[in-house]
């Protein structure tokens, strides 16, 4: 399962590379930030954020600014009331020591340490490897076929076919990954029809190693970026009460050898570039050509470390 992965998360990284189209209405929709909304819930890498705010619609640019003082202002707050939570809790502790007490300086401490790394991320200009890394629930751009050109739209990393309640993200949350042998089971709705693609430069997997859990930081030795193969799904209530969603999962299949040798037992789908096309213009009625791709993907040899 690859939760985790370090993306192109501008948009001008695909018009370089691919000559692709930003699906501007959508971004704009995704990101605009609506007033009565917690500022701080990461929809995005950062780095996808400070590029809207350069080169998106200047009501965008000044909605997502307007969105990073409150943010800002939000996690100040949060210091402020768990500093003295901490300060609090270490007086009760010269007198007699609790639990309580104990607990609410360890929390306390995290807490600002948290929301001071949060602080840090939206105040520096400077970007960061970090910046374009995404998790399940997070958005990034994806690469799909639309009206003849290849087109970039902001979607969710973890899926919620349509036709499905909005509960499913609960009920089912390792839907951030569609496993090969499944293509044609649970997935049947979108192999063949809704295909994508992320660029990612890594990716990261959770082992156990000597009876610990541990973060693996997995590299392609060529230093290629990969074409990761995706499936997507447009998602609309029917009630009309929840938000359109446009989400996506990665293909993976069996391991590559040297990722089973570190202890994981899935490896994501990175196609080679000449058959692009082909995978983002998929025929329902040759799923064959799909799985042929499949077979002739890029074997880079991934190299591992432990994640910091």
């Amino acid at each position: 399962m690859c939760y985790s992965a370090q993306v192109h998360a501008e948009f001008k990284q695909y018009k370089r590379e691919f000559g692709a189209v930003m699906d501007l209405k959508t971004y704009v929709k995704t990101f605009w930030w609506d007033r009565g909304l917690n500022p701080l819930k990461t929809k995005a890498p950062r780095a996808a954020i400070r590029e809207l705010m350069q080169i998106g619609p200047p009501d965008l640019q000044a909605n997502l600014r307007e969105a990073d003082i409150a943010a800002i202002a939000a996690l100040e707050q949060e210091m402020f009331a768990q500093r003295k939570r901490v300060a609090d809790a270490e007086r009760r502790l010269l007198t007699r020591e609790t639990k309580k007490a104990r607990e609410d300086v360890r929390i306390g401490g995290n807490a600002v340490a948290n929301a001071k790394r949060r602080l840090e991320t939206l105040k520096r200009t400077a970007m960061l490897p970090e910046d374009s890394r995404i998790y399940p629930g997070i958005y990034c751009p994806v690469m799909v076929w639309e009206d003849g050109q290849r087109v970039v739209k902001p979607m969710r990393y973890q899926c919620r076919p349509a036709g499905l309640p909005s509960r499913f993200d609960i009920e089912k949350p390792g839907t951030y990954n569609a496993r090969r042998d499944n293509l044609e089971g649970f997935w049947k709705r979108q192999f063949g029809y809704t295909h994508g693609v992320i660029v990612a430069d890594r990716f990261y997997e959770h082992v156990e190693i000597d009876g610990r859990n541990r973060t693996l930081e997995f590299v392609p030795r060529t230093g290629e970026p990969m074409l990761i193969a995706c499936l997507w799904s447009p998602w609309i209530d029917p009630k009309g009460v929840e938000p359109d969603l446009l989400s996506f999962a990665a293909i993976t299949d069996e391991p590559e050898p040297e990722v089973a040798a570190a202890g994981h037992d899935r490896t994501i789908i990175n196609i080679k570039p000449e058959h692009l096309d082909n995978w983002l213009r998929p025929d329902p009625g040759n799923l064959e050509a799909l799985y042929a791709i499949f077979d002739d993907k890029r074997h880079p040899y991934y190299e591992h470390r432990e994640a910091a």
